[in-house]
């Protein structure tokens, strides 16, 4: 047996398999869409799908208002976040006052002397520098104390955002934010989309010359890829590969992106690099590639962005190292959501250290960087499906200082003193909402797919339903398969290569970060596999793909290390419920966690889930009992024999009675002077001689003294059965034809049988075999 590492949730009838024909309708009907009309609407968005700008509250306000700043000259100031998203919005706002005619200019604050949104201070030097107007873009929505100063010093302020509201909206002139507007039927744009229906607004058209932007701010903020949002990036991706703005051409080239941009490398490619600028130092050359015409400007900051990239990613290995020792070495503390803090980590990549951890661990994760001459600490949180990270957040929000975010994503800051009393409260909060299978990543299967009728066509068809993310993942298939070949790929052999068969019908699979399962199939068993179908293309050739996210196996394997001296190293991860048995004491190298069988036999209940038999029972029934009381889920053979009474054949009768035949008749044996005798005649090895004389003491046959046998004058008659070391022989030898020299077919066949059925030994070696 496998465990899958994911919660599995089969979303129709398992007994159903994917047709060729039908594979997009069927994935299309899980989402409600039937009719040809909506389906219409789904794979071919236009803009005309699209809400009116009009719906949104406060925009006839900041458009007056900002109609009246251009006409009297005044400055405005587009304020800001240092994300993506947030970089996206400050570019699109800019470039549409720009076209207006405008007097503006942008401003970001920077995470670590200023901290995320809107602040006091930085209010306080745009009005000294003579600005009028202040249009948020990303952020503003918990800015109250920020908005309170722009009130006092008469500096007019345009809120424009899209993250959750805390209770009460901060003083502004207009306030623009789909959850501020009842009759916005969309409430899940993301910061750029809101500036982009700003933009609308102002311009009086559809400016698709933003829809690069758009598309990057979207998909880099995670919000779900439904309704407009679905609209704005599918139409997006097809604007930004045309699109000629200097910055994006240039992130694509350091990026490695090749032929058309997909969702795909905005999520891993560009919007990694614009996030990182902000997450190490200050974002304005995120903003400055963006507004760049100049095609060498526009590479020298791309450049310098990618190697900032390099960076943030060495620090995020190196304090995701550290973060999980400190989990690991306090378990308990961090057992339903993980808070740690520590001094010296950087704030900007917490973001990032929490997501990994959610990932590793399987449960929320919050990370703090401790700034202890302030008495706070800073940092960010990441949660896993079931676990509203914002919503629980705000339930204990006297702990933090700061706090805001999304239900996935939340920042904060809070006293130092607090962290403990912060733990202790979220892990209440999580160990009274969540179930034991919520603590395993959500894997939502869509088909189970036949390797009969995959084919570049289906896969093709798939692909209408992109752009994938939030709301609209890729789908998931289900294959049932034996896998024909494993191997462990990559420069660290992390990855898993892997050919699954279906009679004559094979597919090829990756899996990254799976390459310890290599060891974890056997051949001739069905393995099931979830992911992700694809292309591949190698050497001017494409065929299907499987990028495999989890595998299970739910039978009993067998593991076949017979005769082997490696398997030691096959079995280097091993977990708490592997048990490693032996029969002979003493005359094995042991496992130092190894058990004696009879000690295993009388011990108190163990759980076991993997049984790795280190050498070869005397008999049958020892391992018998062996199986039926631990009942594994996978079986290990590493035994070996150096002398085997099944190869050499034990003495038949005719060889027990031409012995004794010459004991009689020479009235003695000299064993020690006379064995090389029959040795040459006989073609008899030393111990097979040895044997039968012990054979014959134990029956009282014989009388052996200093190597010399004599015929015993008082002896009575017995079936060679009533000797002890020929009933051990007998036992041996069956056990080294049943689990030793059987094929592995057998070899399993065995096994099983003595866990899963109620037939009795003796009747398994004789019809079984």
């Amino acid at each position: 047996m496998l465990k899958s590492k994911m919660n599995w949730t089969f979303t129709y009838n398992q007994n159903e398999v994917a047709k060729e024909t039908n594979i997009v309708q069927q994935l299309l009907a899980k989402k409600g869409l039937t009719e040809p009309n909506e389906i219409k609407s789904f794979l071919n968005p236009t803009e005309a799908q699209l809400q009116d700008p009009q719906l949104l509250e406060g925009l006839i306000i900041a458009k007056k208002r900002i109609d009246q700043a251009i006409a009297k000259g005044e400055s405005i100031l587009v304020f800001g976040d240092y994300d993506a998203d947030g970089v996206t919005s400050t570019t699109l706002l800019v470039e549409t006052l720009h076209e207006l005619g405008a007097m503006c200019d942008y401003y970001i604050p920077n995470r670590f002397t200023e901290g995320y949104g809107p602040n006091p201070n930085a209010f306080r030097e745009a009005k000294r520098q003579g600005f009028d107007l202040v249009i948020t873009v990303d952020t503003g929505i918990a800015a109250f104390e920020a908005a309170e100063v722009a009130k006092e010093l008469e500096l007019d302020l345009i809120i424009t955002d899209h993250h959750e509201i805390q209770g009460q909206l901060p003083v502004a002139l207009a306030i623009i934010h789909p959850h501020c507007s009842d009759d916005y039927p969309f409430k899940s744009l993301a910061g750029v989309g809101v500036a982009f229906k700003l933009a609308q607004y102002l311009l009086g058209y559809f400016p698709k010359q933003f829809l690069d932007l758009v598309v990057i701010g979207t998909i880099a903020d995670l919000v779900p890829l439904e309704g407009e949002n679905r609209v704005l990036a599918k139409l997006g991706l097809d604007y930004i590969n045309q699109s000629s703005r200097a910055g994006i051409i240039a992130l694509k080239e350091v990026a490695g992106i090749k032929g058309r941009i997909d969702e795909q490398d905005i999520g891993f490619g560009i919007s990694p690099r614009l996030n990182a600028v902000g997450r190490l130092q200050t974002a304005y050359p995120a903003v400055e590639l963006l507004l760049t015409d100049d095609k060498a400007e526009a590479q020298r900051i791309a450049t310098e962005i990618d190697l900032i990239n390099q960076e943030r990613q060495e620090i995020v290995k190196q304090i995701v190292e550290e973060a999980t020792a400190l989990v690991e070495q306090d378990p308990e503390a961090n057992k339903h959501v993980i808070v740690l803090a520590k001094e010296g980590w950087n704030e900007g990549v917490l973001g990032i250290v929490a997501s990994k951890l959610v990932r590793t661990f399987q449960r929320p994760a919050i990370c703090l960087t401790l700034k202890s001459e302030q008495g706070k600490a800073k940092g960010s949180g990441r949660s896993i499906t079931a676990f509203d990270l914002f919503e629980n957040g705000m339930s204990i929000r006297e702990k933090f200082l700061q706090f805001g975010g999304h239900a996935q994503a939340a920042g904060m800051t809070v006293a130092i003193d607090k962290i403990a009393e912060l733990r202790i409260a979220f892990n209440q909060l999580a160990g009274n909402q969540l179930a034991p299978e919520d603590y395993q990543e959500q894997a939502q299967i869509d088909a189970s797919i036949d390797l009969s009728l995959l084919s570049i066509v289906m896969i093709q068809e798939i692909e209408q339903l992109a752009p994938f993310g939030m709301a609209n993942p890729r789908p998931l298939f289900h294959i049932k398969a034996e896998p024909t070949e494993a191997r462990q790929i990559g420069a660290n052999k992390n990855h898993l290569k892997l050919t699954l068969t279906q009679e004559s019908h094979q597919l090829a699979t990756v899996g990254f970060g799976l390459g310890s399962l290599q060891h974890k199939m056997t051949t001739g068993t069905t393995i099931e596999a979830i992911g992700h179908l694809q292309v591949n293309e190698w050497n001017g050739s494409r065929s299907p793909q499987l990028l495999v996210q989890d595998l299970r196996v739910q039978e009993r394997q067998v593991f076949d290390f017979r005769g082997s001296k490696l398997w030691k190293q096959e079995l280097t991860s091993v977990d708490k419920a592997t048990v490693f048995v032996y029969f002979h004491q003493g005359s094995y190298s042991l496992h130092p966690n190894a058990i004696y069988f009879e000690q295993l036999l009388t011990a108190n209940k163990i759980e076991v889930t993997e049984l790795v038999i280190l050498d070869l029972p005397n008999q049958l029934a020892d391992l018998s009992e062996v199986l039926k009381l631990t009942q594994p889920d996978n079986i290990y053979t590493c035994f070996q024999t150096d002398h085997s009474h099944f190869l050499t054949g034990l003495p038949n009768r005719d060889d027990f009675k031409w012995f004794y035949g010459l004991v009689l008749q020479r009235g003695k044996y000299d064993h020690n002077q006379e064995q090389h005798l029959i040795i040459k005649n006989k073609q008899w090895k030393k111990n097979k001689i040895e044997f039968i004389i012990k054979v014959f003491s134990e029956l009282e046959f014989v009388k052996i003294a200093n190597g010399v046998v004599r015929p015993n004058p008082d002896v009575e008659k017995k079936p060679l059965t009533d000797s002890h070391s020929y009933q051990l022989a007998i036992a041996r030898s069956e056990a080294e034809e049943v689990l030793y020299y059987s094929n592995y077919q057998q070899l399993k066949r065995w096994l099983k049988s003595q866990i899963e059925s109620e037939h009795s030994m003796k009747e398994e070696v004789i019809n079984g075999l």
